[in-house]
């Protein structure tokens, strides 16, 4: 595990600076290309088009959640979590505890058993209730 955790981490030293330099460069080829030209502005350098993207980080994306904004999901779980009977609860967090530890073709076929929540949970059979 701390094996998987310590690759992930390397992959990330190494992919993040990857991401903001093609994506620096990115904006400085649309920029030299658009603005200077239509609006009379300056051309861009690949450092002022990288500090262009931190500053409208700042200003329009903050810090908070890596830039996805959590607040949404946690209300719409939130209310739905409420909605749910103590064994659907009960029945949420043994699915999510198997989750964790399944291959990616165990998650497949679990996700395709699983119907969601209320009225169209489904039963032992994987058929809905109701039916």
């Amino acid at each position: 595990m701390r094996r998987y955790w310590l690759m992930k981490g390397a992959a990330a030293i190494v992919l993040i600076p990857a991401f903001v330099a093609a994506l620096g460069f990115v904006v400085m080829l649309l920029w030299n290309a658009l603005v200077p030209s239509l609006f009379a502005g300056p051309v861009l350098g690949f450092w002022q088009a990288v500090g262009l993207l931190v500053l409208c980080r700042i200003l329009f994306g903050g810090f908070r959640g890596h830039g996805r904004h959590h607040g949404w999901r946690q209300r719409a779980w939130g209310g739905r979590w409420h909605r749910m009977t103590p064994e659907e609860r009960d029945r949420f967090r043994d699915g999510m505890r198997r989750w964790r530890h399944m291959s990616h073709e165990e998650r497949r076929e679990f996700h395709r058993g699983f119907r969601g929540c209320g009225d169209r949970m489904a039963d032992e059979s994987g058929e809905p209730k109701g039916t």
